[in-house]
């Protein structure tokens, strides 16, 4: 079996695009392969963080992890900080790291643009996502098209140790979401749908009311011309509510578009709503349950000990890579 790893960062409640992107991939991903899923709360103080409501979202996003099908008995759940082979991995791999290639990411540019200096956990952040997945010899990460600089950094790095030092690590591949599985911003649909947006109405997040909603989607954004079709350059609002009603019901985008011929955004809207609330209220039921469970917290304390295990072996063979320690 194939070894995959991803992991989602506490930041804030999972949103529509964190589940169709990732979380759906993640639950399909276990059945064939050996996963491990991780809430990365060492990449969350990248910036500043409450303690108190850090500590609350890595059992929120752990709660979800599993409310949306991700098994703790199929896969390893697990937080990072539990593992210190992320840290030291990651202090390891940024001495082969190059500061050029740092600054070259457009994450980096696009998150310290404006700013008269930023934190370096901003900088090196790739890199220790390059150590996520490299500590547990990977063979497939699945991210967003977004992630892929951070997916080949991730190759270079292992590529350029196993070519200096000899075979060290497994040089892993992304697998890359299709552009129908990227959810944008209802207010913006030009922009990806994001936990850190300043509008709340811009995202849907998985524990949300059904009255919020309701009401996100009936203000997202869409066009003036009044027909309903898939045009993601000239109406990428009317294509991203297409992509969603697709993606939660199984319905093709071409069976929507005929669907809806002759009717309006508010009736598309409306029906969406219903899909929305109905696909969610599940999941919201089996967190609920999940959340305040020992359950929870003996699964991220037993994933964390399979973890452990992966990790030490390859720390093992990586310090005897390097010369480190006795």
């Amino acid at each position: 079996m194939s070894r995959v790893f991803s992991g989602v960062q506490p930041t804030g409640n999972i949103h529509l695009g964190n589940y169709l992107g990732a979380l759906k991939q993640f639950v399909e991903l276990q059945e064939e392969n050996e996963c491990l899923y991780c809430i990365v709360d060492e990449h969350a103080i990248t910036v500043p963080q409450d303690p108190k409501e850090l500590k609350k979202h890595i059992l929120d996003v752990a709660a979800l992890y599993m409310a949306v099908g991700v098994d703790p008995k199929k896969s390893i759940v697990f937080v990072q900080s539990q593992v210190s082979g992320h840290a030291e991995l990651g202090w390891v791999l940024n001495c082969c790291a190059n500061t050029g290639e740092l600054f070259r990411m457009t994450q980096f540019k696009a998150k310290s643009a404006g700013k008269e200096s930023v934190g370096a956990g901003l900088l090196t952040y790739p890199v220790l996502m390059a150590a996520d997945i490299l500590l547990y010899d990977t063979d497939i990460v699945p991210v967003g098209n977004d992630q892929k600089q951070h997916i080949e950094l991730t190759r270079d790095l292992a590529i350029r140790v196993n070519n200096k030092y000899g075979k060290t690590f497994v040089v892993p591949d992304g697998r890359f979401l299709k552009a129908g599985a990227r959810v944008m911003a209802l207010d913006d649909p030009t922009s990806k749908m994001s936990k850190s947006a300043v509008n709340e109405h811009s995202r849907i997040s998985l524990l949300d009311e059904p009255s919020k909603i309701k009401k996100s989607i009936m203000k997202s954004t869409t066009d003036s011309e009044g027909v309903i079709r898939f045009d993601i350059e000239n109406k990428p609002g009317v294509s991203n509510l297409l992509s969603i009603y697709s993606a939660l019901t199984g319905k093709t985008i071409e069976a929507l578009e005929k669907d809806y011929e002759g009717h309006g955004y508010g009736d598309l809207k409306k029906d969406l709503v219903e899909v929305v609330v109905e696909s969610l209220a599940p999941i919201q039921e089996k967190y609920k349950e999940i959340r305040e469970s020992k359950e929870l917290i003996d699964a991220l304390n037993d994933g964390a000990n399979r973890a452990e295990a992966i990790a030490q072996k390859t720390m093992k063979r990586v310090r005897d890579t390097f010369g480190l320690g006795l």
